[in-house]
């Protein structure tokens, strides 16, 4: 991790514990702010739904340790913005000379195998960006790969193994159906809610890993310590505008070893 990545990841965890909830939500209300995920879906080169998820929660927290992203960065200004409301994510998807024009805006492209998903800068809801708001919003639902369960796909690519750095787990809520972009919106909040949340020491070790993190679907018993506060973990509270009712616990991320997860 440069000085700059520790930099930007330092001031977001400040930034983050100084704003008092109840202010950011008063200032969403009065002006959300979105920040937008693109998913790459070409017609000939598909990404699983595992994939998509993977590379979302990596582009959410590159964009943030990106050294664009300090005071007095380019960048800045408007994460700052978004990060004092409720950081809300907007997923969509874009193919051919559209997925082009968004690689031409400023943020953070994640590849995990067949999965391109970039990060772009946040932005008001009521004023989207032209190549952004040409994309679909609903309908991300990408076939969930047979043959590679969440819990070992893909540590070995994003260099978990050889960093020997500490691995972000990223827990599912049990048996909670959601669509591919809600998903993918989830495990951002989970990856950047770690990146703010937890141990500064395993953070910055994580951050100088290369962001390793697997994805895990939790067993009931394993979920219930997770939100009951049996280990130290960064919980997702969806606030019910898509697919899940209000307060419901959609996922964690955690650096705790969970036996009892199944992979």
């Amino acid at each position: 991790m440069t000085e700059e990545q520790r930099a930007a990841v330092r001031f977001w965890r400040t930034h983050w514990r100084t704003q008092a909830w109840r202010a950011r939500a008063a200032r969403d209300d009065a002006e959300p702010w979105s920040l937008p995920i693109v998913v790459r879906v070409e017609r000939e080169r598909t990404p699983s739904h595992q994939q998509a998820m993977y590379a979302s929660a990596l582009a959410v927290v590159r964009l943030l340790a990106d050294p664009a992203a300090t005071p007095d960065c380019p960048w800045h200004e408007p994460l700052q913005r978004w990060a004092d409301g409720r950081i809300r994510k907007v997923v969509r998807r874009a193919r051919g000379s559209r997925w082009l024009d968004v690689a031409a805006l400023p943020g953070v492209t994640a590849t995990v195998d067949d999965a391109e998903v970039r990060a772009l800068l946040p932005h008001p809801v009521s004023d989207v960006p032209p190549p952004v708001g040409k994309l679909q919003v609903e309908g991300l639902d990408l076939d969930v790969d047979p043959d590679r369960s969440p819990g070992r796909f893909p540590l070995e690519d994003v260099g978990a193994e050889a960093a020997g750095g500490p691995t972000l787990t990223i827990v599912l809520a049990p048996r909670l159906a959601m669509s591919t972009g809600k998903a993918c919106a989830q495990v951002g909040h989970a990856a950047q809610l770690g990146l703010l949340e937890l141990d500064a020491e395993r953070v910055f070790g994580w951050v100088d890993a290369g962001f390793p993190l697997r994805i895990v679907e939790a067993t009931r018993e394993t979920w219930r310590g997770v939100v009951g506060g049996e280990v130290e973990a960064a919980l997702v509270t969806d606030a019910g505008y898509t697919e899940v009712e209000p307060g419901t616990h959609t996922c964690a991320s955690t650096f705790a070893e969970l036996a009892s997860l199944r992979p």
